[in-house]
């Protein structure tokens, strides 16, 4: 079976709660695929610990979902890369949203490949 990831949106962090409620009462889900960020070295990088906070409060919301955590290293540069080589004027690659959009499908499409 082949499968494919595809971006959902970009949600600000301190909406990420609202939205997962509605998310779960639309579509209830049993694991979240979230990115682990890593520096190049395997060590945590900077925002490691918020990341694993916003974790911990998910799970004590929804103490049933399976939280994978998956390297993140590279995907933001790969995001990038890919937008560019799809034409997107410099302009629109340099909105946040942009490239965090394809690096969350490319954190998932790891996830994917890895099962």
């Amino acid at each position: 079976m082949q499968i494919m990831a595809f971006p959902l949106l970009t949600v600000f962090t301190e909406e990420l709660m609202g939205f997962l409620h509605s998310r779960m009462l639309e579509e209830p889900c049993e694991e979240l695929v979230v990115g682990q960020p890593t520096r190049w070295d395997g060590s945590d990088s900077q925002v490691a610990d918020f990341i694993n906070g916003i974790c911990q409060k998910v799970q004590s919301t929804w103490p049933d979902l399976r939280i994978i955590r998956v390297d993140e290293r590279f995907t933001s540069s790969l995001a990038s890369d890919a937008l560019f080589r799809g034409g997107m004027k410099k302009s629109k690659r340099q909105e946040k949203g942009a490239v965090d959009k394809v690096a969350a499908a490319l954190i998932l499409e790891n996830y994917l490949a890895q099962r």
